[in-house]
């Protein structure tokens, strides 16, 4: 049997970020264990951490003062502590804007018919949180995307498309109604879910149930 693992993350989750680069530790302990087996496939999908943003974003300075008040430099001294671990620059103060992720979703979902998801994430994450790239522009996006190896005018249509953003909507209401509260989350074979950025270990070993 084939690993099938859905993970449900925002783009602008540093915690996402982080979450991914413990996945990939975790895949390659898995074909270490079994190097004949298929790999496992990874599929990404929707979650708007703030729903509520207008299209264009907000300041991200007023932003975390509306979040996080005088707690914000703490916070984020710990998640780039936690990201430097895994090999993450995190430059949170290149950060300008605070977007509405739904155009930058619905790009990922172009990916998997293109088979590029995982480029487009790592991608899409990069420009968020290691050059600090306005992910409220089409003209970002569009530049970001195509780097990643999709075809710049099906981003282009993609993103003037109303249709992809309602999927993503239905997307992420679908997560809330199966519970889901905080990401990055990992479905397993539909049988086993993991919540938060853990350790590779865990990870695998939710592989492994899933597995038999």
């Amino acid at each position: 049997m084939t690993v099938k693992i859905d993970v449900i993350s925002d783009v602008v989750c540093p915690w996402c970020f982080i979450g991914k680069r413990k996945l990939e530790s975790a895949l390659q302990l898995y074909r270490e264990r079994h190097p004949q087996a298929s790999a496992p496939i990874v599929n990404w999908h929707p979650f708007q951490l703030n729903p509520d943003l207008p299209p264009e974003g907000v300041d991200r300075d007023e932003y975390l003062r509306r979040k996080f008040g005088k707690r914000a430099d703490d916070i984020y001294a710990r998640v780039t502590e936690a990201g430097a671990s895994v090999d993450i620059p995190f430059a949170f103060g290149k950060v300008v804007r605070q977007p509405n992720t739904l155009a930058a979703h619905s790009l990922i979902a172009l990916a998997g018919d293109a088979g590029r998801q995982d480029e487009v994430v790592e991608a899409l994450f990069r420009a968020y949180f290691v050059d600090g790239q306005d992910l409220t522009s089409n003209e970002t996006l569009v530049s970001v995307a195509s780097a990643a190896g999709l075809e710049p005018a099906s981003v282009t249509d993609c993103l003037a498309s109303g249709n992809a953003r309602e999927h993503m909507l239905s997307e992420d209401l679908q997560s809330r109604e199966l519970g889901v509260d905080g990401v990055p989350f990992f479905i397993f074979n539909r049988r086993y879910a993991v919540s938060g950025a853990q350790d590779p270990e865990t990870l695998l070993g939710a592989m492994l149930k899933a597995e038999e």
